[in-house]
């Protein structure tokens, strides 16, 4: 069995990732602009599959980390678990009272806290998928008009339920491409798919239904303070 990581890495993870609401990602590739909102628990549902497949790979390569800055695969799987699990409170805040500020979340002190690399992967995976599910549950029923309430991070990001999913979707997505997997393994077809729903390209749908409320640009600084996600 690998060594487990008990510390963090040398180099959290402090970058604003809410440029990827305005552009393509440059590493994993994927423009969350290019689906319509309502599919956001099919592709939550989808990638808590895609996770299953990682968590499968032998015991040795799932603890091990291939740079002391990157987390192993099964510190990634128990991220994205609990990452499911805190945007699931964090949707139920904003559904119940409009202009929620959600509580700051520090995922590398979680990460350490929580021992990830040595959990079971076989419990990882099943509460992966629970929690993904309660997630997925809750974005179907948003409806209507509560597709624009909105919410805050601790550092002062603002965004709506609709950004919100958005920017939730690309975090799971781009940690399959961090472990080297491929998003859709499970279903191959989904994705483009779900692209072509709109219609009007990414650009249309951007302008339609994105933008973080305040104005937030892809080239303003939002520092994710304590690596609130």
């Amino acid at each position: 069995m690998a060594r487990d990581e008990t510390t963090p890495v040398d180099t959290p993870d402090d970058k604003d990732w809410t440029w990827v609401l305005d552009m393509t990602c440059q590493e994993c590739g994927h423009d969350v602009r290019t689906f319509d909102r309502e599919q956001i628990g099919t592709l939550i549902r989808e990638n808590a599959r895609d996770w299953q497949q990682v968590l499968r790979r032998d015991d040795g390569e799932l603890r091990t980390r291939p740079d002391p800055n990157v987390w192993s695969p099964l510190e990634y799987a128990a991220h994205v678990r609990d990452v499911y699990e805190l945007y699931d409170t964090r949707l139920a805040l904003m559904l119940g009272t409009d202009g929620a500020h959600y509580p700051n979340w520090d995922q590398d002190d979680t990460a350490v806290e929580q021992n990830y690399n040595a959990a079971d992967p076989a419990t990882v995976a099943t509460d992966l998928l629970g929690r993904a599910e309660e997630l997925a549950t809750r974005f179907d029923g948003v409806d209507g008009s509560q597709w624009d309430r909105t919410g805050y991070r601790s550092d002062g990001a603002a965004f709506t339920v609709e950004s919100f999913a958005r920017y939730l979707i690309h975090d799971p997505i781009h940690h399959l491409w961090d472990v080297g997997a491929t998003y859709g393994a499970t279903h191959p077809t989904t994705w483009s798919r779900l692209s072509a729903i709109s219609g009007q390209g990414a650009g249309g749908v951007a302008q339609r239904h994105l933008g973080l409320v305040g104005g937030i640009g892809p080239h303003d600084t939002v520092t994710e303070v304590g690596g609130d996600s």
